[in-house]
């Protein structure tokens, strides 16, 4: 029997995913080499933060996207794939970086962890696009949304001074508009049609695969602590992050449960809202969190942050399916674009107030809010030129009929006569 893959995984997918991977060895043959022994002491410490990180974007994000009935494996693995490639062009990128500031270029352990949280918002935006492209379409977005994350950090970091720790906060941002706008056009290009029905049974969840889904949510609720404080430098802020972190987390989660169900009509809690919005505190806080002094402002921050998630789980979806035409988001808009609007004004706000004059006080201001426009303008316009593209016809996107399905990807032994 004839293979029943489509054309654009069984030649595509291999060719591209090889002579993408035999490419970065070749850069890293030519270009890395590895720094001189650290400290034992130090070495450990840097690793158990990569190992949480890790964590946190393969099996957090991974089962975090697991929770539609069919489109489990994919959703998993895929994610899974995303991070592999997205981490490797990441350590290529900031090495590039460093030897145009010409700081040290060596790689080490630090490298890798810096690479893994530059990844995290490309899978962020996969949230919005997985179940709808193949996996030749997100190794494209992988590398399109890579470059151009890189790019804006070379900008913040060249022109508007911003720290590591500033720029991979704001990724939360960037990775949720830029999914967006792929979703916007991805949504856009595809004609309506019988196959919107079958859709519309398979993105329903089942029990098994939510509770996978909260999984994911949990490990990254766990492990939220340790992305915000992996690129704070002195200890005392790393504390602040670590603690602020979890009291933001705590407070959201509660707020997210109880608001769930004040919005059911019989006082039910929705699972996708716990999914979601129980996050939110943790990317609110992550920007400013290494500046907030008393836990009363991270819970505060916790508090509007998962009232803005459950408000916008319960109202956006109305404006984004049927007005901007954009489905199935996953969710993205009010875990992480709003939350980190408001942690990204927050720490404008807060990292003005200790200024000593007028002057000083506007001159930084101006410099945080470029920053920040800088950055959705930047996720906004490198999105709708990477759904652009996605929407060329050589990627021979799967047909309607096939979106959030396993079976038009993976093979399944126990089903043999095909589907």
């Amino acid at each position: 029997m004839a293979s029943k893959y489509p054309r654009s995984l069984r030649c595509c997918l291999p060719l591209c995913a090889f002579i993408l991977q035999v490419a970065f060895i070749l850069l890293f043959w030519f270009f890395i080499s590895y720094d001189t022994p650290q400290m034992q002491q130090k070495f450990t410490v840097t690793y158990q933060v990569i190992q949480d990180l890790t964590l946190m974007a393969a099996l957090g994000f991974g089962f975090l996207s697991s929770s539609f009935r069919r489109h489990s494996w994919s959703s998993v693995a895929f994610n899974l794939f995303m991070l592999a490639l997205g981490v490797q062009g990441s350590i290529l990128l900031d090495h590039f970086q460093n030897q145009l500031f010409k700081e040290d270029v060596a790689i080490n352990l630090l490298s890798i962890q810096k690479g893994t949280m530059s990844t995290v918002p490309v899978l962020i935006s996969a949230v919005a696009v997985l179940g709808k492209a193949n996996l030749v379409q997100l190794a494209v977005m992988v590398l399109m949304e890579a470059s151009a994350f890189g790019v804006t950090k070379f900008v913040k970091k060249k022109y508007f001074h911003v720290e590591d720790h500033i720029i991979t906060m704001y990724g939360h941002v960037f990775g949720a508009y830029f999914g967006l706008l792929v979703a916007w056009c991805l949504s856009r290009s595809l004609p309506r049609g019988p196959g919107e029905e079958a859709q519309t049974e398979k993105v329903q969840m089942a029990t098994s695969s939510s509770l996978f889904a909260m999984l994911g949510t949990l490990l990254l609720w766990i492990f939220w602590p340790s992305f915000n404080s992996a690129l704070v430098k002195e200890p005392n802020d790393k504390k602040k992050a670590v603690l602020n972190t979890y009291y933001a987390l705590a407070v959201s989660t509660v707020t997210a449960t109880s608001m769930s169900s004040l919005s059911h009509p019989q006082g039910k809690i929705n699972m996708v809202h716990l999914h979601n919005a129980v996050l939110a505190g943790g990317v609110a806080v992550g920007t400013p969190c290494f500046l907030i002094t008393s836990p009363w402002v991270a819970m505060v921050l916790g508090l509007t942050a998962g009232l803005i998630s459950i408000g916008g789980a319960k109202c956006l979806p109305v404006c984004l399916n049927h007005i901007l035409q954009i489905q199935n988001p996953g969710g993205i808009h009010y875990t992480f674009g709003l939350p980190g609007l408001l942690g990204a004004l927050t720490y404008i706000l807060m990292h003005g107030k200790n200024k000593n004059s007028i002057f000083n006080l506007t001159n930084q201001m101006i410099n945080d809010f470029g920053a920040l426009s800088f950055v959705l303008a930047m996720g906004m316009a490198s999105g709708l030129l990477t759904g652009w593209l996605l929407t060329a016809k050589v990627w021979r996107a799967p047909h309607t009929s096939k979106y959030f399905d396993d079976q038009a990807f993976w093979e399944f032994p126990h089903l043999a006569a095909g589907f």
